[in-house]
């Protein structure tokens, strides 16, 4: 019984191996890739104030907040960061650090003039991106998947062979830039004294490089 039960599993096994070669014999494999350029409508900047004492500080802040609240950024759209007091220094001892997020109603070039204070330690982008970006990534991805399907059609077309169902379909990991820096200002926002002086320099979403997508999906269809 013993050896009729191995017999039997042995068989199994070499009928499963061979239906797999089967399978991987009449199938055919291809990658798709599809990209997308989108321009983004939001930024993230960091920024930082400094003050002699925690009176100026307030106070400090509250220009700030005034500010940004001219330039179009809403108070919930600035969020704290941290706070430091350097005790061993004789002038700016306290400073504060905080995030805001500007859109496209925001205006950039009066943020950067307004804020080019001697109180102002520190402005810089942190990241740019695109609201809509998950419904984005979604289309490219499917187009992705559509080029791989026609890339499958037309080969096996130039044989003689059709295309039959979906065996396997992988998403291949790509790098993409979801957040950019803009070209005319890129490794100048480190500091907001240092060159914004520079009435010349176009501050505002049209100066910036729209966020590249690029998906890759690799295919395995049924060869009829």
């Amino acid at each position: 019984m013993k050896l009729k039960h191995f017999l039997l599993i042995g068989m199994v096994a070499l009928g499963s191996f061979v239906n797999a070669q089967e399978i991987k014999k009449n199938a055919i494999e291809v990658t798709g890739v599809a990209e997308m350029e989108i321009e983004p409508d939001e930024i993230i900047f960091n920024i930082g104030i400094k003050a002699d004492n925690k009176n100026d500080l307030a106070d400090n802040e509250k220009k700030l907040f005034e500010t940004l609240k001219n330039a179009g950024v809403k108070n919930e759209d600035i969020k704290f960061k941290s706070m430091y007091q350097n005790i061993y220094s004789k002038t700016a001892k306290f400073t504060k650090s905080y995030q805001f997020k500007a859109n496209a109603k925001s205006n950039l070039s009066k943020i950067f003039e307004d804020l080019n204070q001697k109180w102002v330690s520190n402005l810089n982008i942190s990241e740019v991106k695109n609201t809509k970006i998950a419904d984005f990534r979604k289309a490219v991805k499917i187009n992705a998947l559509k080029a791989a399907k026609e890339k499958a059609d037309y080969l096996l077309e130039s044989m003689g062979k059709k295309t039959g169902n979906a065996i396997e379909i992988v998403e291949i990991e790509d790098y993409t830039s979801d957040m950019v820096m803009p070209v005319a200002y890129k490794g100048r926002m480190s500091n907001v004294q240092m060159e914004m002086a520079d009435a010349s320099t176009d501050i505002s979403f049209d100066n910036i490089e729209n966020i590249k997508l690029k998906y890759s999906i690799k295919t395995r269809y049924e060869i009829l």
